[in-house]
């Protein structure tokens, strides 16, 4: 048997999170391979890792640009002979509704957050399935509940969930473990790039309203302590890497584990639409 230390690829990792799960995963004993697709933005995360006393990989890797993928993962098995897990983490976050979105704007978010995600995993199952691994994924309660003015981001972390929840009993079939690992709010700077000017977004047409009670809501349950913590979050991931036979869902909090088991219990929709619709009502 191989003496060598697992190893771990983690997308996503200059904050939040992805830097939060690659300093665990390190100091858990995985060989952590922590990219990110501008690497100058990297200081953050050596210097987490620096005060951990560990040490991190640190790699380019673009999810939406497949020949970025393809190079990263191919370095990896050039370098260390294994990958035994994969984490999705890289996301981005957006803010809007159907009537005033762009379409090229709904399309990059479904880019990043969904086809960047499977850009990783196809490029990775091969070797996922040569060491047994594990394919983890970092989705979103938001990937079990449409929010409201967060339907393209919904829509593409529902994608992720409808997929990776398909594809788990076929990984199964050849030793491959699929996991998705679902965060309610969390206090990082996802938040502040999601590429919408609160003060401009005001000024929403018909949904001016609807949005200032939403952006009200939102941003008092990120103030009042509410929100997790990354290093919280990514302890959600080190289960699913770590734990013998880990779940397929995994929520990151008891408020997200009851927030997902209202959808999942609401057999006509009444309750979701219950919840959500008092957020800007």
């Amino acid at each position: 048997m191989s003496t060598s230390p697992r190893t771990v690829l983690i997308t996503g990792t200059s904050s939040g999170i992805g830097l939060a799960a690659a300093v665990a995963a390190a100091r858990a004993g995985w060989r952590t391979v922590a990219t990110l697709r501008d690497t100058s933005r990297a200081d953050a995360l050596r210097k987490a890792a620096a005060e951990a006393g560990v040490d991190l990989d640190i790699r380019r890797l673009d999810v939406t640009d497949e020949a970025s993928v393809t190079t990263a993962v191919e370095g990896v098995i050039a370098d260390y002979g294994r990958l035994d897990a994969v984490v999705n983490n890289a996301g981005a976050g957006h803010l809007g509704t159907l009537e005033n979105d762009a379409m090229d704007d709904i399309r990059k978010v479904m880019e990043v957050n969904f086809f960047g995600v499977l850009n990783v995993s196809k490029a990775a199952m091969a070797h996922l399935r040569a060491s047994g691994g594990r394919l983890i994924t970092v989705t979103s309660v938001g990937g079990v509940i449409g929010q409201p003015f967060n339907e393209a981001y919904c829509a593409a972390k529902f994608a992720v969930e409808g997929y990776m929840e398909s594809l788990a009993p076929v990984a199964r079939t050849l030793g491959v473990s699929v996991s998705v690992v679902e965060p309610g709010a969390v206090a990082t700077e996802f938040v502040n790039n999601i590429g919408f000017d609160l003060e401009a977004g005001i000024d929403a047409g018909p949904y001016s309203g609807a949005l200032r009670r939403y952006i009200d809501r939102t941003v008092e349950q990120f103030l009042d302590g509410s929100a997790q913590t990354p290093g919280g979050a990514a302890e959600a991931v080190m289960e699913a890497l770590d734990a013998d036979r880990p779940a397929f869902r995994i929520q990151t909090t008891d408020w997200a584990r009851g927030f997902v088991g209202t959808k999942l219990a609401d057999a006509d929709g009444s309750a979701v639409q219950a919840l959500t619709g008092a957020w800007v009502a």
